[in-house]
């Protein structure tokens, strides 16, 4: 999946991944947060649905900046990886979550052939990430046993909050970070400056 890639593409992608694994370890804590503010009122079940995008973010970062084969399901795992060696609540399980998460990521990508990386597509990846890391977890985690009408409305608030918070932050950050120069030598950089070069023309 990597024989093609420059080692700048692979030490950026790990960077991405050890740092969103961090980011992912702050966003549980606050997660916990958000279910224990909505318990009383008998929502603990949208707590971490609603933020649920954010894992998923690296994904999408790592794509489109990178646009390789594999960017979006490679830095899932690395960050899932992190996230157990530093010792997160969810265990080595958290491994495989991360690769169904990073899966899902990546399948709107390869039906384009990683040729496509428009907002539409990011958003797309994060839709897909969320909805196959939610399947997942209705049987993982138990949450089968759900009331149907909860089981509908955390599915399709995961759909949402992977549309904005993985797609649409995803692109933003990215196009910010890329504002800085320091992607320049990377594909998303390569693209912002061919178009700073159209309108100069």
């Amino acid at each position: 999946m990597l024989a093609n890639w420059k080692l700048k593409e692979i030490v950026l992608m790990s960077i991405l991944g050890v740092v969103f694994a961090l980011v992912y370890l702050l966003f549980f804590f606050f997660g916990q947060v958000i279910r224990n503010i909505l318990t009383p009122f008998g929502l603990a079940a949208f707590g971490y649905e609603i933020i649920f995008g954010i894992w998923f973010i690296v994904s999408i970062i790592a794509a489109y900046i990178i646009r390789k084969p594999g960017a979006a399901f490679t830095s899932e795992v690395i960050a899932g990886v992190v996230q157990v060696l530093v010792g997160s609540p969810a265990g080595p399980a958290l491994i495989l979550t991360a690769a169904v998460q990073g899966a899902g990521a990546e399948l709107p990508f390869a039906l384009t052939k990683w040729r496509d990386y428009r907002l539409r597509i990011l958003v797309l990846a994060g839709v897909s990430a969320a909805f196959f890391s939610f399947f997942w977890h209705l049987y993982s985690s138990g949450n089968i046993i759900l009331a149907p009408w909860l089981i509908i409305a955390t599915f399709v608030v995961r759909l949402i909050s992977g549309a904005l918070l993985a797609g649409v932050l995803g692109k933003w950050l990215s196009d910010q970070l890329a504002k800085t120069g320091v992607v320049r030598g990377y594909a998303l950089g390569k693209e912002k400056q061919e178009q700073r070069e159209d309108r100069a023309a």
